[in-house]
């Protein structure tokens, strides 16, 4: 049998020991919600990849494909910041496709003008 460790060496719980380890902890399925965002609307600012604390939004060329959601917890922080509300949270149980659907949907809206393009955009 192990001898047991007294609690001075037991190492203090909640501490990154390596830097980028997050990435090897697939933590996709604690969510609750997951976020879709629909292309007709977003206007590919990034303000959701900027603040998504988990680095869940995928970007290629300057826009927003979908998310990574094998790390996505569904904070809902994208959601909150989309200057255009073209992201949505539903429930994980109610989301079409498997995990590693992409978020990308389309409704058929008309998408708002980027500001300075002579349309304006929404104001606060």
């Amino acid at each position: 049998m192990a001898e047991e460790r007294g609690w001075r060496e037991i190492p203090i719980g909640g501490l990154i020991l390596e830097a980028g380890n997050a990435e090897r902890y697939v933590t996709g399925g604690w969510r609750t919600y997951r976020p879709q965002v629909d292309k007709d609307v977003c206007i590919d600012c990034l303000q959701c990849w900027l603040l998504c604390p988990d680095m869940c939004i995928n970007v290629e060329d300057g826009r927003m494909t979908g998310y990574d959601y094998a790390h996505c917890k569904g904070c809902g922080i994208c959601e909150r910041i989309c200057p255009v509300h073209a992201i949505r949270m539903i429930l994980e149980s109610e989301a079409p496709g498997g995990a590693d659907e992409g978020g990308c949907w389309r409704s058929g809206k008309k998408r708002a003008p980027k500001k300075g393009a002579g349309g304006g955009g929404r104001t606060a």
